[in-house]
């Protein structure tokens, strides 16, 4: 036994265990869409770039509050996803955290960003549920 691989096993709960991979999904769809929300404010950054050069695209950025916002929504999920795999197998929590935001983004799209998500898409959701179901059992 190493050092760096401790032989511990960790028991958490199935409440715990997607409670976990929810956090990592909100906040994952959370700050993608306050990120495309602030990117569609800003405008197009090659015109930004063109008036202000590129100092100017950056500061346009990263004077957005709302951009921030979605950055730190990132990184809570990061972490987020850091604690969950402390606590549940990998083989779950990253496709189950992966698939629950895929379907997220697209309902947040449609209701925040009024995006068209067509029935493809919906379809293309469905089936990712069915995919989380079955990982779960």
């Amino acid at each position: 036994m190493s050092a760096l691989a401790p032989s511990v096993a960790i028991h958490v709960g199935t409440l715990e265990t997607w409670a976990t991979i929810l956090s990592v999904a909100a906040t994952a769809i959370a700050g993608d869409v306050l990120t495309a929300g602030a990117m569609r404010r800003i405008g197009d950054l090659d015109l930004i770039r063109e008036r202000a050069g590129l100092g100017g695209a950056i500061r346009a950025v990263i004077g957005s509050p709302m951009f921030l916002l979605g950055v730190l929504c990132m990184a809570l999920s990061f972490f987020s996803l850091l604690f969950t795999l402390s606590k549940v197998d990998v083989s779950l929590a990253a496709p189950a955290s992966a698939s629950l935001t895929f379907i997220g983004n697209a309902a947040a799209a449609r209701l925040f960003l009024k995006e068209n998500v067509d029935h493809r898409r919906w379809a293309a959701a469905l089936f990712v549920c069915v995919g989380v179901l079955l990982l779960a059992h």
